[in-house]
Order: C-alpha cells, then sequence, then structure tokens
C-alpha cells in the first residue's frame, strides 16, 4: 500500500475529530479569507455553498489589493505559505486556519484553529477536507451527514478511484475536471493535486467557462464532470457533446449528500485516482520540481 493512500485512508476519522473539536466555532463573516492552492479552494466552495466571505489569492491580494483592515481569516494548512504570511500585516487581527499550531502563521494569530488532520507528506487530502470541516462549521453548517457518508462510503470511493484509474487514456493531450457551484472548487482541487503527482497538466474549470471555449478540444481529452442537481441538464448536454467528438468522458456524482455539502465527499474519489494513477505510472514521489510549497520565502517579500 503506497504512503499517499495511507493519508487518503484517514478522511473519515481525521475529518470526524475536527468535527467534534470544532463544534461550536464561529468565524468571521463578511471578511477576505486568504490563501494559497488547496487553502484558497476550500473557502471557494463556502462562497458558492451561499456563505458570506470574500475568498482571496493571498499573493494577488497582498501585491495588488493590499488595503488594511480590522480583520481577516488566513489560511494555510502548513502555516508557512509564504504568501499567507505576507498578508498578515494587513490585518489589525486576524483568525488562522492551520494544520501546525506551532507554525508562524498560529503565533501571531488572535485566534488559532487547528484542523486536526495529522502528518501529512502528500498532496492536500485530508488537510483540505478538514479545512472545509471547519469553514462549514465556522458558518454553522451542519456537515455530518457528509462525515457520516465518508465514513459508510470509503470503500465505494476508493474503488471508483482504483477502476477508473484503469481506465483512463493516459495518452490524451488534455486532461479537465469540471464542476458547478460549491464543486468549482472541487474541481481546482482535483486538478491540483492530479498535476503535482501524476506529472501531467489538468486543468480545473466551471463548467460554464469549459462549454465556453475549452470543450473544442474535446478529441482525444479526458474529462471528468463532477455531477450536480442544479447544473444536471447542462452538465449532460455538454459531456454528450464532448463524447460524441472523441473526449473521454467519465462522471462523478454524489447521491447521498446535498449539493450544499458534497464537496467534503467528492474530493475524496479523486484523491484515490490520483494515488492510484501514481501507482499505474511507477511515480513515487510527488514532488520532484522545487518540493512542496509550504514553506516560508527564506528571502522575504
Amino acid at each position: 500500500m503506497s504512503r499517499m493512500l495511507h493519508e487518503i485512508r484517514e478522511i473519515p476519522l481525521r475529518a470526524r475529530q475536527c468535527h467534534e473539536r470544532t463544534e461550536g466555532l464561529r468565524l468571521p463573516r463578511g471578511v477576505p479569507y486568504l490563501g494559497m492552492g488547496s487553502s484558497h479552494f476550500a473557502t471557494l466552495a463556502l462562497k458558492y455553498a451561499g456563505c458570506d466571505l470574500s475568498p482571496e489569492l493571498a499573493s494577488e491580494y497582498c501585491s495588488y489589493v493590499s488595503r488594511k483592515l480590522k480583520s481577516g481569516v488566513l489560511v494555510s494548512q502548513s502555516g508557512r505559505s509564504s504568501e499567507t504570511l505576507w498578508c498578515r500585516k494587513l490585518f489589525s487581527s486576524y483568525v488562522a486556519l492551520v494544520n501546525d499550531t506551532a507554525s508562524p502563521l498560529a503565533r501571531g494569530a488572535r485566534k488559532v484553529v487547528p484542523l486536526l488532520a495529522g502528518p501529512e507528506r502528500y498532496s492536500s487530502t485530508k488537510t483540505y477536507v478538514n479545512t472545509l470541516v471547519a469553514l462549514y462549521t465556522g458558518f454553522g453548517i451542519d456537515c455530518s451527514p457528509a462525515i457520516e457518508a465518508l465514513e459508510a462510503r470509503q470503500s465505494a470511493y476508493e474503488g471508483w478511484g482504483r477502476k477508473v484509474a484503469r481506465r483512463l487514456a493516459l495518452e490524451a493531450h488534455s486532461f479537465y475536471v469540471v464542476g458547478s457551484g460549491p464543486n468549482i472548487a472541487t474541481a481546482q482541487q482535483a486538478a491540483l493535486i492530479l498535476s503535482e503527482s501524476i506529472k501531467r497538466c489538468v486543468a480545473g474549470l466551471p463548467l460554464a467557462q469549459y462549454d465556453h471555449g475549452p470543450k473544442e478540444t474535446a478529441a482525444g481529452s479526458i474529462v471528468i464532470f463532477l455531477g450536480a442537481e442544479s447544473s444536471a441538464r447542462r452538465t449532460t448536454e455538454t459531456a454528450e457533446k464532448v463524447s460524441a467528438a472523441g473526449a473521454q468522458v467519465i462522471g462523478l456524482e454524489e447521491r447521498d449528500v446535498e449539493e450544499q455539502l458534497s464537496p467534503l465527499t467528492l474530493i475524496v474519489p479523486l484523491c484515490f485516482l490520483t494515488a492510484y494513477l501514481m501507482e499505474r505510472l511507477g511515480i513515487v514521489e510527488p514532488f520532484s520540481v522545487g518540493g512542496k510549497v509550504t514553506q516560508a520565502s527564506r528571502t522575504g517579500r
């Protein structure tokens, strides 16, 4: 068993622990939520689930917006992401969501929310799900149905990932993961972990954005469509079009929890897909070009 698979299989337990420890948490409303990569994507899920927050890329916010505000929320699973650390000076005080409570980001925070995901060497899997758990809980959304689904359906999620990894035509010139609403975040997170793990360019796109142009690359491509009740008709129509044009189309739906909570569960089969594709391709180490980007810049900004 690969070590990445071991980390993914811990998700239900770690999510349950985070949910229990964050009970009663209330996060700030109407303020910027800054992060990079997986940390940023998690905040996008909450935005499209209808929550009152402003997800921002820490790098661009710091460089191009740079307004001094009373409060904000800084999200960094390592607590050491350079761009997120640069944003500390933009707030009189901030709340930190971190997996490492001894990190520089945690040390300067007014309030620290521990993610409790445990050590994570590979792509963000446990920490991503636990970031979602903390965010949902902090906005007063009960995510226990999704955690129960994680516990009950873990083997089914893994089976989907193993099966799809065997089927994918990896000679494809393009690889997309496409979602709508809160699962725009799922599509982008899946694309991130797939890209860094299997050394292929994978794009995560909103369904409408894919429909507005990239669908023209359909022939010889792979497209994973994340199903959602609110966009079911457009998803079906687009999938049929690109399949007829020569795309290998894979569908992934969540039938056990409502769409608002589905980012918590839909990412898990995609994590397993990533791990089994790594095995198929013989990739042992995911980070070979500069390492995993979790550390603060030594030179600063």
